[in-house]
């Protein structure tokens, strides 16, 4: 039975522990967990968050890293009918407080080396009271986390919750300002996890590697839910590293991965990652920020499976469309939307543009959220006649696949000309000497903004910003071409890799 026929993700973890039981579910290092012990892990910690009075109605935190512990806290929230708010593991003690001000709630389960950090945005928020560690539980008042599991009779069955009760508040990554809390409801998740497992055709005997952060709404659904409910066996490793999951993938014989472009390229650079046996590997799915070709189309040429790139933003519980595995995959596009979904490009009246015309992406369909936690005129804006305004800028082509030209508010306006950023980072990717770079405005008093380029370059490589902007010269109209160039060691960049242009636009100014 498909997921989307089940009222909460509860509901879908016990008929999938009743359907795979002695099947492999989870594995992390040397422990694997069959889908009945998984079942009976989540029952216990149900059964523990219950005896702390956490039940419908209430809000739990949780912050850990890659581990067993996310996946049974995850699911055993559900359980009891209670709201998972996710915290990205890598958040100072100021952002961690924002979040939980923001959201309240009745308790926070962290990892023991997040402890101190928790503990310390608990005090600064006031709003939650009770701190649940995985480990020693060395903090004054903690609760263990294992010992919670003990404490209390497993509950058997889960809380009966309509499928319209919030799963997830899950905040966006704040690019644009102070993160948002997405609500996502039951409904949104099995939907998307049920429209993902048929357009990526994700069957019991597919075999995950995941090194996504699971508290990001893409690893979340296409890296957790989308495997649990759907019988796969999911290796879990800790974080990311170009080496060990490669190695991963050729000591489980992972058939799908889920990743960001820069994991791939990393991917390719390990020493002799050609040598790596990944013939088990179907297909790897990217998302997240944009895909170069040059990435694309070199990590099929090194390791034999191709990328299958998609798109979604966290307010669409997160996927919205893919390339088609048994259909034509279009190299540069983010696909078709999934089913179910719908997808229009919309002029700033919101009116809809014809195939071809660029515009913001507006989507429909029961993946899209409920709305902002605790921001109704903000709800109000973004929720328009049932479309989701995503704030991105791009154009469906003539045989409906959807190409991402940018974000609406990366947008730089040159003497009142826009220029999208891709188009230039496009450019600057094909250069040999370049490993990454990000395009942003800067500010003039001639033109109102200019082009900014940052620029990483390979080990062992040199460039110069003439040769940047000769290059750009050749393949660019004069107002695209950036002004400014500045090398770096390393772009900003989010949790999952999304290069954070906020902390890169120039305050300098340019005559």
């Amino acid at each position: 039975m498909s997921p989307s026929t089940t009222s909460s993700l509860a509901e879908a973890g016990v008929r999938a522990a009743a359907r795979w039981g002695d099947r492999p579910a989870l594995t992390s290092g040397d422990e694997t967990s069959t889908y009945q012990e998984l079942h009976q892990q989540i029952a216990g910690l149900a059964g523990g968050l219950g005896k702390l009075g956490i039940g419908e109605g209430s809000r739990l935190a949780i912050m850990i890293p890659n581990s067993p512990e996310f996946v049974l806290t995850y699911m055993a929230v559900s359980h009891v009918g209670a709201t998972v708010v996710p915290v990205p593991s890598l958040l100072g003690v100021e952002e961690v407080a924002y979040i939980l001000g923001d959201v309240g709630g009745d308790a926070m389960v962290v990892g023991e080396q997040l402890a101190p950090v928790a503990d310390a945005a608990m005090q600064q928020a006031d709003t939650v009271k009770t701190l649940i560690v995985c480990g020693d539980a060395p903090e004054p008042d903690a609760v263990g986390f294992a010992e919670l599991m003990a404490s209390a009779e497993p509950l058997s069955e889960p809380a009966t919750i309509a499928a319209e009760t919030p799963a997830a508040i899950i905040y966006t990554s704040g690019t644009t300002g102070r993160p948002k809390g997405a609500v996502l409801t039951h409904r949104n998740l099995l939907t998307n996890v049920e429209a993902c497992r048929q357009a990526i055709s994700i069957s019991e005997e597919d075999i995950f590697v995941t090194v996504l952060p699971l508290f990001h709404s893409f690893g979340a659904t296409v890296s957790m839910l989308l495997p649990m409910f759907c019988g796969c066996h999911n290796v879990l490793l800790p974080g990311f590293s170009a080496l060990h999951t490669l190695q991963a993938i050729e000591r489980h014989r992972a058939s799908v991965v889920g990743g960001v472009p820069t994991m791939f390229a990393l991917m390719m650079q390990v020493k002799d990652a050609g040598a790596y046996d990944l013939s088990s590997l179907r297909f790897v799915v990217s998302g997240g920020a944009a895909l170069p070709d040059e990435v694309c189309l070199g990590f099929e040429k090194t390791f034999g499976a191709p990328i299958i790139e998609g798109y979604g933003p966290t307010e669409a519980s997160p996927v919205v469309s893919v390339n088609p595995i048994d259909g034509r995959r279009k190299v540069g596009s983010v696909g078709l939307p999934l089913p179910g979904v719908e997808i229009m490009i919309a002029d700033d009246d919101m009116a809809e543009l014809p195939a071809g015309e660029i515009g913001e992406i507006c989507v429909r369909g029961p993946n899209v959220m409920a709305g902002y936690h605790n921001a109704d005129e903000l709800t109000k804006a973004t929720l328009v006649n049932g479309w989701l305004r995503t704030g991105d800028v791009g154009k469906l082509d003539e045989d409906g696949y959807l190409h991402i030209v940018d974000r609406k508010k990366d947008l730089i306006i040159v003497g009142g000309i826009n220029v999208y950023p891709r188009e230039v980072e496009d450019c600057i990717a094909r250069m040999a000497q370049v490993a990454e770079v990000a395009v942003v405005g800067a500010r003039s008093e001639l033109r109102g903004e200019v082009v900014a380029a940052h620029v990483v370059v390979k080990e062992g490589a040199e460039c110069t910003a003439q040769q940047v902007i000769d290059h750009c010269r050749q393949h660019l109209a004069p107002y695209k071409v950036p002004k400014q160039v500045r090398f770096t060691d390393e772009l900003a960049k989010s949790a999952i890799g999304k290069v954070l242009k906020q902390e890169l636009k120039s305050d300098n100014e340019i005559k």
